[in-house]
């Protein structure tokens, strides 16, 4: 009986360490079963997203509304970037969309500027004004080798 009690409470122990560890597993890696009802999902394409990675924040005035879900080729060799931003967040429709560092060599993030325009963003539209990250090998090698 003794013997029954022990293997109970280990497996027991064991049962609840591996919930905790699921728990703040899916915590930390910011995953959501409810993601899609919180959110909703924009568009913006870019000449050069290189540093651009999923799950990058995107952000108005320095807090983060949202993140990229979704990184791919579009027609006319430009980037399509899928944004998930928060549900209570409003996007106007004339904002634009900058992809930006953190530091000097930090990660790369999205930057979006609100406009003055009244028409709103609904899910799956696209925000056509954007500024592409800024390449700073091709800056560098530019000065270096094209130096006349």
């Amino acid at each position: 009986m003794k013997k029954i009690n022990t293997e109970f409470v280990v497996g027991l122990f064991m049962l609840t360490g591996f919930l905790a560890f699921a728990y703040l597993s899916s915590q930390m890696g910011e995953f959501s079963i409810f993601s899609l009802e919180r959110n909703y999902q924009l568009v913006a394409e870019f000449d050069n997203a290189s540093g651009l990675k999923v799950g990058a924040t995107v952000e108005i005035a320095g807090v983060t509304i949202g993140k990229v879900s979704g990184i791919s080729l579009a027609e006319e060799n430009l980037a399509r970037v899928i944004l998930l931003i928060n549900r209570d967040v409003v996007v106007t429709a004339d904002a634009i969309a900058s992809i930006r560092t953190q530091g000097l060599i930090g990660d790369k993030y999205i930057k979006i500027i609100q406009g003055g325009d009244e028409e709103t963003l609904a899910d799956g539209g696209a925000i056509f004004d954007t500024e592409s990250s800024i390449d700073i090998e091709e800056l560098v090698s530019k000065y270096i080798f094209e130096s006349d």
